[in-house]
């Protein structure tokens, strides 16, 4: 189903494995980790063709992959930072010649990390949240997050993951919001709800996301049918959902005026109790300008802003709170230690009686590796209400072969099950809203079990 974000609709596009093998307590060692190469996420550049993006994807894995090869180090910690450091300086330097932007930098970097703490985990036969509460991973906090100096993520992070998550539906800019919104030729025959209202009452839900794009009578529109929606569909719930800016802002001040007019629009006044927060109203080339901190300080009854797209580096969350951002999002393509070091500052913000919030958001993610593992961190995390929506615009697990599908059902017969038709492809089970995901949380490695890789397409980087 198509799935339009920000300045794209997706209809397709290319999955990505990445097997690496390590050689960890002297034995050979092998992790997976996973992703979509999606365009215009990681660089919102409207010229650029989306498979020259795919290929910019490809070559970070690539250089990523590379600078892996010649790492030693003692600890998983110290493995990640060399090959972080080694990303930096290449992306500095350019590719062909052109510097590389730290957020699509760091995506290569990040399944560099997410195979590694895989083959790590099940060398040792150790689930993540259990290497991180044991710091076996040889986290030092204090590298990244001087104020965490002395502490390690079990002073900071939940003593168990979370069993069960709260599923945070995505509600698309081109979304049909009724069941008679959309026109014949645009209804998907899966057997799967379409239409807002529809997935309200298949899966049971109660969290929500919501993309805006700025044009604020479209916006309005839109926001009056949903909370009329939520209303219906939600009475009797603790329902709240979020709003997602996807970058829409370019100038500072015209975001505070479309909020303020947002909310002060008599038809939305039962939503804004309910609003979580506001994630990445602004465009990355101005959401850590100076601009921000002097708008946040002449708008104390703002909503709580997060950051998103603009968390590219490692200073970018101190940089964001430092201006009046009260957190970030995290999801894995933008790097797992950085996460677990966002997390544990954000703990200690709250520990402090400050706001400090972590979103759990989504790359529409898909099994049966990148959703999973994705799960896994966000449990360890403690975050537990975490977008979801590849389930939602793909198919379910339909794409995937025949032996990849029975395995996942297998594997990881809580997070999926078959879906009731006649092709029983694997869908993720929502129910009530939620998602049962102790196969993930308690399994060796990073959260998914190995799929059967036959009949895939395998290319040596």
């Amino acid at each position: 189903m198509p799935f339009r974000y920000g300045i794209a609709t997706m209809t397709e596009l290319p999955h990505v494995i990445l097997a690496l093998t390590f050689e960890i307590d002297g034995r050979a060692a092998t992790g997976i980790a996973a992703d979509h190469l999606p365009p215009k996420w990681f660089t919102k550049d409207p010229a650029r063709a989306p498979l020259d993006e795919i290929e910019d994807m490809l070559a970070v894995i690539r250089a990523a992959v590379n600078h892996a090869r010649g790492v030693q180090s003692s600890t998983v910690f110290g493995f990640w930072r060399e090959v972080y450091a080694a990303q930096v300086a290449w992306a500095e330097r350019g590719n062909d010649g052109k510097k590389v932007p730290p957020l699509l930098a760091h995506f290569g970097t990040s399944l560099v990390e997410r195979a590694l703490i895989d083959a790590f985990g099940r060398a040792r036969g150790v689930s993540f949240a259990t290497g991180l509460r044991e710091n076996l991973f040889g986290v030092d906090l204090g590298a990244l997050r001087p104020e965490l100096a002395g502490s390690t993520p079990r002073n900071w992070l939940p003593a168990q993951p979370a069993t069960t998550l709260i599923a945070r539906h995505t509600v698309g800019l081109g979304d049909a919001l009724e069941d008679g919104d959309s026109a014949p030729e645009e209804r998907v025959n899966d057997g799967l709800p379409q239409a807002l209202d529809a997935c309200v009452r298949f899966y049971g839900l109660r969290h929500f996301k919501i993309k805006i794009n700025g044009e604020a009578a479209r916006d309005r529109d839109r926001l009056t049918r949903m909370a009329e929606i939520f209303a219906r569909e939600c009475a009797g719930r603790d329902w709240a959902f979020s709003l997602d800016g996807n970058e829409s802002f370019r100038e500072v001040g015209a975001f505070a005026d479309y909020a303020r007019g947002l909310m002060a629009t008599p038809a939305l006044s039962a939503l804004w109790p309910r609003l979580w927060f506001i994630e990445q109203p602004w465009h990355r080339d101005v959401a850590l300008s100076p601009a921000i901190g002097e708008l946040v300080r002449a708008w104390p009854e703002r909503p709580p802003i997060i950051i998103d797209e603009s968390d590219g580096e490692l200073s970018s969350m101190p940089s964001a709170l430092a201006l009046g951002y009260v957190g970030t999002s995290h999801k894995n393509c933008k790097g797992i230690f950085k996460g677990v070091a966002n997390a544990c500052r954000l703990a200690q913000r709250r520990a402090a009686g400050e706001t400090g919030l972590m979103s759990g958001e989504d790359l529409s993610n898909v099994g049966p590796v990148a959703l999973l593992q994705d799960l896994a961190v966000q449990a360890a995390l403690g975050v537990t209400s975490v977008e979801r929506n590849g389930h939602h615009y793909f198919k379910g697990l339909s794409a995937w072969p025949a032996a990849v599908q029975a395995h996942v059902l297998a594997e990881h017969g809580d997070v999926y099950c078959r879906a009731a038709n006649a092709a029983g492809w694997p869908r993720v089970n929502v129910v009530g809203g939620d998602v049962h995901i102790s196969s993930v949380t308690h399994g060796p490695g990073l959260g998914a079990a190995h799929p059967p890789l036959e009949g895939l397409a395998i290319v040596e980087v």
